[in-house]
């Protein structure tokens, strides 16, 4: 999970000689801009929320797409991705076996597989994989700022290409809902550029283009980002942050109630919907001239719930018909 800033010691500076004092992803920022209240639920109070068939239909997918590079590019045929299918589905479940819950009996995962099955036919609409060498695929990256937050995050697919300038870099994201309205394309569009940020800053790589697919409605989004673009995101993640920082001494997690309310596991304990929030822990309340002090936040382990993982990047946008509760809430 993303680590805010926290009471407590000094942490000891990571190999850079940079104090990482909390870490932040793209969902996790998107969370704190949406809804303050939201983020404190989720990564202060990590209180659970229980798995949705959409969730884990795209975490199955998002496998799938992974593992089909795997097959040799003639073989790369939606017969093969289909075929799949059935086994991400059996290893996710395998790993978190209370996954089986989702289905009251067989027709209902059957027909939860046939939209899964539509979903990579999207894909098959949008490009060709036979035709691609990804350099990576589910890659994982992490950067610390000077400023000690440590920027994370999953990149679905990173294609390169050599060139007489150097390096080529495309960053490729898979979305199993439907493309956003208006109002929300931006958020969309912040989390691609905080990946194409992370990249600059690690390889000293401004990426070429970012793609995203939108497997539902089968649509995608192209930009090609330039250095004033990850400059003006770099400035918007400090700001994020500066402002978690002072909800974190303050206290002060405010509610802000838009339509993504109606697919918030957290609205029952929300005070804008007439709930009451659970006492923060008790590391987390505010004290009369408390100084911060904020400590690091170890890279995911490979226990860390897939279907959580997967679904940290995707949100759904109540700006499409059609969006709602059967969007794909997904890292990339």
């Amino acid at each position: 999970m993303d680590q805010p800033p926290a009471p407590g010691g000094d942490a000891p500076p990571p190999a850079g000689g940079i104090r990482v004092v909390g870490s932040l992803s793209p969902s996790r920022a998107g969370d704190f801009m949406n809804c303050p209240l939201r983020y404190r639920f989720r990564v202060i109070d990590r209180l659970p929320e229980p798995p949705s068939s959409a969730a884990v239909r795209g975490t199955v997918v998002h496998t799938v797409l992974e593992r089909l590079f795997d097959h040799p590019p003639p073989e790369r045929t939606i017969a093969a991705a289909e075929a799949l299918l059935e086994p991400a589905w059996h290893d996710l479940l395998a790993r978190e076996p209370e996954l089986a819950t989702l289905f009251t009996d067989e027709a209902e995962r059957a027909a939860w597989l046939e939209s899964a099955r539509s979903l990579l036919t999207g894909y098959f609409s949008l490009e060709n994989p036979a035709g691609l060498t990804p350099a990576a695929r589910e890659l994982y990256v992490e950067h610390v700022l000077d400023s000690g937050v440590r920027l994370r995050g999953y990149i679905d697919r990173l294609d390169e290409a050599a060139t007489r300038d150097g390096p080529a870099l495309r960053v490729v994201d898979y979305k199993t809902g439907r493309s956003p309205g208006p109002a929300f394309e931006g958020q969309a569009l912040f989390q691609m550029k905080f990946y194409a940020y992370l990249l600059w800053r690690i390889r000293g790589v401004i990426p070429r283009e970012l793609r995203l697919y939108y497997l539902a409605d089968r649509t995608w989004i192209r930009v090609q980002p330039d250095e004033s673009d990850l400059r003006a995101t770099e400035r918007k993640i400090d700001a994020v942050w500066s402002a978690i920082s002072r909800a974190r001494r303050t206290g002060d997690w405010r509610a802000t109630p838009s339509k993504l309310c109606d697919w918030c596991d957290h609205k029952i304990r929300c005070p804008a919907f007439g709930g009451t929030p659970p006492p923060l822990p008790a590391a987390d309340r505010p004290a009369p001239e408390a100084t911060t002090v904020d400590h690091p936040e170890p890279k995911p382990a490979a226990s860390e719930p897939a279907v959580r993982r997967a679904a940290d990047a995707h949100q759904p946008d109540p700006g499409r018909p059609g969006t709602g509760p059967d969007t794909d809430p997904t890292d990339g």
